[in-house]
This record gives C-alpha cells, sequence and structure tokens, in this order.
C-alpha cells in the first residue's frame, strides 16, 4: 500500500467522527475496521456487515495503523 493511497481512500475531518480517519466517503473510522478484525471478523464478514466497505479499505486501513505505529516509535526514541 503506498502512501498516495491513504489520500484516496481516507480521510480526516474534524465535522465527522470528531476527527478520527475514516474511510473516504463514509463514517466508518479506520479504528472501527481495526476493531472489527480483533474480534475475529473475516473480511467477508466485515463485508456483508458494510458493503461499502471493499478489500482495499481494509488494506489501507492496515496500513495506516502500521505507518502510525513507526511514526510514534520515532518520536519516543
Amino acid at each position: 500500500m503506498e502512501e498516495t493511497d491513504y489520500i484516496n481512500l481516507i480521510s480526516i475531518n474534524p465535522n465527522i467522527r470528531f476527527g478520527k480517519p475514516c474511510i473516504k466517503g463514509t463514517r466508518i473510522a479506520i479504528v472501527d475496521i481495526l476493531g472489527w478484525l480483533t474480534l475475529g471478523m473475516s473480511y467477508e464478514e466485515i463485508y456483508e456487515n458494510f458493503p461499502e466497505i471493499r478489500r482495499e479499505h481494509i488494506l489501507v486501513a492496515l496500513s495506516y495503523a502500521s505507518k502510525r505505529e513507526e511514526i510514534t516509535r520515532l518520536i519516543i526514541a
């Protein structure tokens, strides 16, 4: 997943979900997707429950979380 994908797939708007990063065009936050995966939901279950979510959205959520963790480690170091 490239950084340009973040721009195309993730939006941050202070008026939507209190500024949490969300899948563009939805109110589904990155943290929601990560939470569903943590609960053991499969990609297919997520698609069934949230038809606006596609595979690329799940992958960008995972990539975003990974990059955010890297940035946090750099700031602390």
